[in-house]
């Protein structure tokens, strides 16, 4: 579905900001994607959408610069997503902006995104050398050396072969992930993870499904939830785990991560990123 990019940043001139401002943050409501998946109010899935800022960056009371890497999550049922190119001109704003305390800079981040996203956003700040943003090591095993057979248009559920009656738990994932902004036309290049319990999935059938992705236009969350609805409906899992890690673009990363489970933890970046 083609988004409404009625006031959206995304692929315009922008000239840069150099005072505070919060009114650059863009929501996109999650719900118009959401119904052309046939979801409604109550979602089959729960999760995150983490995000990664390398380029967070203000002044202490003294002027002098402080510059931090951000972990922001935004929980999957809040109504809007947070436009990524207002989100990395809107942490370009603070740039200039004083603050007494490092706390008292993520409070107004945390107010300002949550003021948007229409619900509580968490963010950890790191020092640029921290150990706590190596990149994690994925679990399970590499579709990508699996046959491909040719597909032309876009994903489908039917693409996904299962094997009748065969349970299995697995974690698997491909770094062939390449999706289309919906805006710009622009790719996004990603890893996909997945982890289940269920019917298994025929590998060469999931990693085909995965590329049929290639000349998808949507955004990043979108493709996610996707994913998961077309994987649950084939092979009725028990539990479903998947996350995608976007490759960074204006500084920042996207990863989201939707589960059967509400106690489930979003993995954190890859070195990849």
């Amino acid at each position: 579905m083609k988004p409404d990019d009625s006031g959206l940043l995304l692929g315009q001139h922008t000239p840069v900001v150099q005072q505070y401002s919060p009114q650059l943050l863009h929501p996109i409501p999650r719900i118009n994607a959401r119904r052309d998946l046939g979801l409604g109010e109550t979602l089959p899935f729960h999760g995150v959408d983490q995000w990664h800022a390398y380029e967070m960056s203000w002044l202490d009371v003294a002027g002098k610069p402080v510059v931090r890497v951000g972990r922001f999550q935004v929980t999957a049922d809040s109504p809007n997503i947070v436009e990524s190119k207002s989100f990395k001109l809107y942490l370009n704003s603070l740039n200039s902006m004083r603050f007494s305390s490092e706390e008292a800079a993520r409070a107004t981040i945390v107010a300002d995104i949550g003021a948007v996203a229409g619900a509580d956003v968490t963010l950890a700040l790191f020092t640029v050398g921290d150990p706590g943003l190596a990149g994690a090591t994925l679990s399970g095993d590499s579709l990508d050396d699996q046959p491909l057979a040719p597909w032309e248009g876009e994903p489908q559920a039917a693409q996904l072969q299962v094997k009748a009656g065969v349970l299995v738990e697995e974690a698997v994932y491909s770094h062939l992930l390449r999706s289309l902004c919906p805006v710009t036309g622009q790719p996004d290049w990603a890893t996909v993870w997945l982890h289940y319990r269920g019917l298994e999935i025929e590998r060469s059938s999931l990693l085909q499904y995965i590329v049929a992705y290639r000349e998808h236009q949507e955004f990043h969350e979108q493709c996610v939830e996707r994913m998961f609805c077309d994987i649950h409906a084939r092979c009725a899992p028990e539990f479903l785990h998947i996350q995608a890690f976007y490759t960074r673009r204006g500084g920042m990363d996207i990863n989201p991560f939707r589960s059967t489970d509400a106690s489930a933890l979003a993995l954190p970046r890859l070195d990849r990123q």
